[in-house]
This record gives C-alpha cells, sequence and structure tokens, in this order.
C-alpha cells in the first residue's frame, strides 16, 4: 500500500468547503486599515506613541526576547512592574502575567481544579476556557449561557471543591455575564469563581478598571480574574489576578507558566505604555462603549439584527455562513475591515460580523462604518442601499 497517512485531511477540507467554512490566512500591511472594525485595539492604544515607545525601549533594554521560562530567565524587573501595575489598577491582591490569554486560563483552570473538584462552565465561554476545562481532568458541567441558576444547582449537586467559570463579556455577541448573581451563588456554595475579562478591561469598571471592578467584585476573596493585554491595552500577552495565596499556588502548578518562555519583554513594555495612557486618559473605556452603542442603534435602525451591546463588541447577524463570508469581504472591497464568526467559532451555529468599536473612530468614521455595512449586507439579513 502507499505511504499516505494524511489522506483523510483532504476528505475533512473538501467537507469543510462544502460547508463555507475554509479559512484563509490574509496578511496584512504595516499600514493601518482605512477604517478597522475586526482587530481588539479596542482604545486605540497599539499604534500609540507612548505605547510604541515604551515596547521599543524595552527591547533596546531588555532584549528581543525573555531568554527563558519565568523561574529561570524569564523574568525581568520589568514583568514585576507590570504585575503591580496591573494588581493595582484592577484592584487585585496579586497578579502573574503570562505568554498570552490563552495560556492565562489554561493555567488558571488547570491549577485551580483537578481530579474529583467540579467545574461549572457558561455555553458561551470562550475557546481557552473550554481546553482549560478539557485539560484539567476536573469533572465538567456546561450550564445554560448566562444562567446563575443553573450554575446555582450544578454546584448544589456536588460535594467538594468546585469553581464556577464564565467570561465577562462574550466575545461573540458582546454581551455581558450576571457577575453579581454568579458570585452570590459561589459564595453560597463556598466555590471559587473565575472570570475571564479579556473583552472587559479597558471598556468596563471606573476608567476601564474592568467588569469585575464595575461589579464590586475585584479583590473578593473568591474571585480570580483572567485578562488578555493584546485588546484594551494594545500589546500582547496574559495575566490572572487574585488573592496572593493564588497566584504563590499559579507559580508552583501551572504548567503553562512553569514550562512556557516568558513575555517578550517588548510587550511587557508595550502594556506598561498603555496603561499609563489609560490612566492618564480614563475617558477612553466610556467613549468605546459610547461608539459601540452608536453602531447598535444606526444598524438596527437601518433593518439588521443585531445584538445590544454591554461592552465594545457589536454583533450583526448574517443568514448563512456563506452570506456572512461574502458580506465580510464585500466590506473589505469598501475599504473596511470587520470579523467574520461561522460555526465552529459560534456555538449557537449563527454566522455573523463581528464589529469591535474603537475609543478612537470619529462621527463620521462610524457613520461610513455604518453605511458600508448596510449597503453590502445580503438581502435575508436586512436593508441594503443600492
Amino acid at each position: 500500500m502507499p505511504y499516505a497517512p494524511f489522506d483523510w485531511i483532504d476528505a475533512e477540507a473538501r467537507g469543510r468547503a462544502a460547508a463555507g467554512l475554509v479559512r484563509t490566512l490574509r496578511p496584512r500591511g504595516a499600514e493601518p486599515e482605512p477604517l478597522d472594525l475586526a482587530s481588539n485595539d479596542y482604545l486605540g492604544l497599539t499604534r500609540h506613541p507612548e505605547v510604541t515607545a515604551a515596547a521599543a525601549g524595552a527591547a533596546r533594554r531588555w532584549g528581543a526576547g525573555a531568554t527563558g521560562s519565568r523561574l529561570v530567565t524569564g523574568t525581568t524587573a520589568l514583568h514585576a512592574e507590570l504585575e503591580r501595575e496591573l494588581a493595582a489598577f484592577c484592584g487585585f491582591e496579586a497578579a502573574l502575567v503570562l505568554s498570552s490569554g490563552y495560556a492565562a486560563n489554561l493555567a488558571a483552570l488547570t491549577a485551580l481544579s483537578g481530579r474529583g473538584s467540579l467545574i461549572v462552565s457558561d455555553a458561551g465561554n470562550h475557546a481557552s476556557i473550554v481546553d482549560g476545562c478539557r485539560l484539567s481532568r476536573a469533572e465538567t458541567a456546561v450550564v445554560p449561557h448566562a444562567d446563575a441558576e443553573a450554575v446555582a444547582k450544578a454546584l448544589g449537586a456536588h460535594e467538594g471543591r468546585a469553581l464556577a467559570v464564565t467570561d465577562s463579556v462574550f466575545s461573540v455577541d458582546g454581551d455581558a455575564a450576571p457577575l453579581p448573581a454568579l458570585a452570590e451563588v459561589c459564595r453560597a456554595a463556598n466555590a471559587a469563581l473565575l472570570v475571564d475579562d479579556a473583552h472587559g478591561l479597558g471598556v468596563l469598571g471606573d476608567g476601564g478598571r474592568g467588569a469585575l471592578a464595575a461589579a464590586g467584585l475585584a479583590g473578593n476573596d473568591g474571585v480570580v480574574a483572567t485578562l488578555t493585554l493584546s485588546k484594551s491595552l494594545g500589546s500582547q500577552g496574559g495575566a490572572v489576578l487574585g488573592p496572593a495565596r493564588v497566584i504563590d499556588h499559579l507559580i508552583n502548578t501551572a504548567r503553562t507558566f512553569i514550562f512556557d518562555t516568558g513575555l517578550a519583554p517588548a510587550s511587557a513594555g508595550g502594556a506598561l505604555g498603555a496603561l499609563g495612557v489609560l490612566r492618564r486618559e480614563p475617558e477612553r473605556a466610556a467613549r468605546a462603549r459610547e461608539v459601540a452603542a452608536a453602531l447598535y442603534t444606526r444598524l438596527t435602525a437601518a433593518g439588521l439584527t443585531a445584538v445590544r451591546p454591554d461592552a465594545a463588541v457589536v454583533s450583526v447577524r448574517a443568514p448563512s455562513a456563506d452570506a456572512a463570508v461574502n458580506w465580510a469581504a464585500d466590506c473589505r472591497s469598501a475599504g473596511m475591515a470587520v470579523g467574520c464568526f461561522r460555526p465552529p467559532s459560534v456555538p449557537d451555529g449563527v454566522s455573523r460580523l463581528r464589529l469591535t468599536a474603537r475609543a478612537d473612530l470619529t462621527e463620521e468614521q462610524i457613520t461610513a462604518a455604518v453605511d458600508t455595512i448596510v449597503a453590502t449586507a445580503p438581502r435575508q439579513a436586512g436593508a441594503r442601499v443600492s
């Protein structure tokens, strides 16, 4: 027989093509998109001169890479400073910086659970949370989206260590989790609450301090947060925030921290620079929310179906996966970048455009974005301007 161990890939590729689910890489140039509603640069800081100068300065001083894992040579004074600043800004006792938000979720979930414990996970949680649950070796109960009563029921049926986990703002539709209610049911069950605040940091809370600060839960003894530095802070990397004893435990047990190379100094420096800008210009957080609300209001007024945003993500429904892909391509041809979410990225199977509001968008740009989306909309999705 011929040696062909990967022939099965061809059949899977044909299946993806038939379902309209082929994904391709499109390298972008160094210049910014004419109108960008696809990136997660919520505060418009990734090209801010103070942020890029901080990143470049860190690379010149500390080198291009961390040179090793955090426990060997990969921890610099810059990493320690970033951890102190993140904890202070978000209202937690301590923080631990990792190479990505994905790694942060895996670290927290695997280190804070394990065999014999229970994780209660929202059905709409990010893929990094799903993977963390799988790797944890804990029993996992997936409950209906944003349903605190379902979380309480799952926790009540388990004896022993337990953890509830949720996104603060869900990345697909941009709706927020009922954090106060979740904290209450976790307290009643003596369970921990882990919140991924990737889409809340920089957008929600006083001056962008995040969803947990907005809910009055920052620094709570039973609450741990994860976040990413790659969205509102315009850099790259992730972090876990919580009580000092939790952070110490992760340093000693979290495999995605122990065995991964530390975050590059440029990324740490860039995140610190962005935190400095956000402290000085807290109005950026409110502006991002205002832009999201404006996009939602104008798009729904034009007859399109969108989800009311709780933060900076605006989800606009498409009639099919192919329609969503073509819609996004038409927007791109018109000079505007938008996100396109299709199965399996969307758990409900409904394809949509995903728009990210940015604090630095002008009124003219908001109008241009709405006009482009409406003009290129598939007829089944709503109005189409000729």
